[in-house]
C-alpha cells in the first residue's frame, strides 16, 4: 500500500505570516507612489538644479552619497517605530508642500520634501533612527541651494571680504591698486569681483565636505563644530589669494589671464588646496581628540 499525503497548504499561523508581509509590502508601494505623486514637483526641480545650476552641483556628489551612508549604516538596534509622531510630521509637510507650491516658493518646496522624507523614517523606525542618520541626512539637507536672497545676501560681504584681502596683497607687492566696494583698479586694467568670485560657491563645498569630513572621521560633536567654524575663514582667505593671484598675472604677465580657462583653472585649483587645508585641520583635531581619550582613560 502506499502512503498519500495531501498538501493542506500553509500553516494558519504561516499564513497569517504571508499576508502580513504581503500587506507590508502593498502599504510600502502605495506610500512609494503617494510620495512620489505629491513631492515630483520639488524633486524634479532639484535635480534640474544640480545638474544645471554651478552653485548647487554638489548636490549631485552629496545625494548618492547620503544614500549610500545610511544604508552602510543600517538600521539602529534601539529604533522602535512612534507612527503618531511621524503622522504629524508628515501632515506638516503636505501642508507646507501646499502652501510653497501656491506660493511657487522652491526652497520651503524643498524643504517640505526633506521634511517628509524624516516623517517616514520616523513614522517608521522613529526618532532615534533619524539620530542614527544624522551624517546623511545633514548630506541632505545641504544639497539645498539656498534661496535667492540668501545667497546675494551672503555674497556680497563675501566679495567686499575677497576684494579686501586682494588688494591687501597686491599692495605688498608693490601693485599700484585703488579699490572701491568689489572693484580693484590697477593700471591699465579693472578687476570685478563678481557673485561667482565670491566664494560662495566653494563655501557651500567646504561646509558640505567638513560636515562629511567630521561626521566620518572626528568623534566629539566639539572637534566636528571647530571644523565647520573654520571652513569659513579658510574659503575667504583663499578667495582673497585667488583675487590677488589674478591681478598679479593681469599685471605682470597678461590680462588675459584674468578671464577665460586660466581663471577656471585658478578656482579649482583654490578650492583643492582648500580641501587639503580642511583635511590637515580634521587630522590635527582627530589627534587632539586621541589625546583626550588617552588623557581620559588614565585618570579614570
Amino acid at each position: 500500500m502506499r502512503t498519500v499525503t495531501l498538501d493542506r497548504g500553509p500553516t494558519p499561523a504561516a499564513a497569517i505570516g504571508i499576508q502580513r508581509i504581503r500587506s507590508s509590502h502593498i502599504a510600502i508601494a502605495v506610500t512609494g507612489v503617494a510620495f512620489l505623486a505629491l513631492f515630483w514637483q520639488p524633486i524634479s526641480t532639484l535635480v534640474r538644479d544640480w545638474l544645471h545650476d554651478p552653485e548647487a552641483g554638489h548636490g549631485l556628489l552629496l545625494a548618492p552619497l547620503a544614500g549610500w551612508l545610511a544604508w552602510k549604516r543600517g538600521i539602529a538596534p534601539t529604533a522602535r517605530a512612534q507612527p503618531l509622531l511621524g503622522l504629524a510630521i508628515l501632515i506638516g509637510a503636505v501642508l507646507l508642500r501646499y502652501v510653497s507650491g501656491l506660493a511657487a516658493e522652491l526652497f520651503t518646496l524643498r524643504v517640505s520634501l526633506m521634511m517628509a522624507a524624516a516623517g517616514l523614517i520616523v513614522f517608521r523606525y522613529g526618532v532615534r533612527q533619524l539620530v542614527h542618520w544624522w551624517l546623511p541626512a545633514s548630506l541632505l539637507v545641504l544639497s539645498i541651494p539656498l534661496p535667492s536672497v540668501v545667497v546675494g545676501t551672503l555674497a556680497l560681504p563675501l566679495q567686499f571680504k575677497a576684494s579686501q584681502i586682494g588688494a591687501a596683497l597686491l599692495e605688498a607687492r608693490h601693485v599700484p591698486v585703488n579699490l572701491q566696494g568689489n572693484v580693484l583698479q590697477i593700471p591699465g586694467q579693472t578687476l570685478f569681483v563678481t557673485e561667482a568670485c565670491s566664494g560662495l560657491r566653494s563655501l557651500s563645498a567646504l561646509i558640505s565636505l567638513g560636515v562629511l569630513v567630521g561626521g566620518l572621521w572626528l568623534r566629539y560633536p566639539v572637534a566636528r563644530s571647530v571644523l565647520l567654524l573654520l571652513t569659513l575663514p579658510v574659503a575667504v582667505l583663499l578667495n582673497g589669494i585667488r583675487v590677488f593671484l589674478t591681478g598679479f598675472l593681469v599685471f605682470f604677465v597678461d590680462p588675459a589671464l584674468g578671464r577665460g580657462f586660466m581663471h577656471v583653472t585658478e578656482g579649482w585649483i583654490i578650492f583643492v588646496v582648500a580641501f587639503l587645508i580642511l583635511g590637515f585641520i580634521a587630522w590635527g583635531l582627530l589627534h587632539i581628540e586621541q589625546l583626550y581619550a588617552r588623557l581620559r582613560a588614565r585618570t579614570a
